[in-house]
């Protein structure tokens, strides 16, 4: 625990998650912002069930989700809001990547089924508990998950977009904007225009 004397009710919020919860790491990040990472899978529904009933982080503000390619792991990001403190808490956890089941906080949350159904759509994550991961935004996509850092953007966009039959009089988006507006192109965007 890194603990900063000036910032009583951030120092409060990391001491009473550290004395409910073995196997945390937190730190006060900076004023308004708790930082607390995981290492249980399995303790992260009952660690926000706390903050939530116990602590007074009614809102989920957000789920995000990030591919660590290079150490073979997802994070999972939960970013919870108290009104009544102003104190944000950021609770993250780590799983092996396309490997590990997370469970799910749609019951805590009705609007975590929203976010877990993108980030099983974007990534392949599964959601343990929750049964309704079916098609989302992408239309019969049978590609791997196109947020995961290995699938080939610029692959599939040549293949899917620029070079299929009847796409030979394309014009790259930047080229029609610019001749539009009667404005130059980025030195840097040149490279990818046609």
């Amino acid at each position: 625990m890194t603990m900063n004397t000036s910032m009583h009710k951030e120092n409060e919020l990391l001491q009473n998650l550290e004395t409910h919860f073995k196997g945390i790491k937190g730190k006060v990040q900076r004023q308004y912002r708790v930082l607390v990472e995981v290492e249980d899978k399995g303790s992260v529904p009952a660690i926000l069930l706390h903050l939530k009933n116990n602590l007074g982080y009614h809102h989920l503000s957000h789920i995000s989700f990030v591919d660590w390619i290079e150490d073979q792991q997802f994070e999972i990001v939960y970013i919870l809001w108290n009104y009544d403190t102003q104190v944000q808490a950021i609770i993250k956890l780590r799983v092996k990547r396309l490997e590990e089941k997370i469970l799910t906080i749609y019951h805590i949350w009705r609007q975590a089924h929203t976010y877990e159904r993108e980030i099983h759509e974007m990534y392949g994550q599964v959601f343990e508990g929750n049964e309704d991961l079916k098609e989302f935004i992408l239309e019969d996509w049978d590609n791997i998950p196109p947020m995961c850092r290995d699938f080939k953007t610029r692959e599939y966009v040549k293949e899917a977009f620029c070079e299929r039959p009847g796409r030979e009089d394309a014009k790259d988006v930047r080229t029609t904007i610019a001749e539009r507006s009667h404005e130059e192109i980025p030195e840097l965007a040149k490279k990818y225009s046609r």
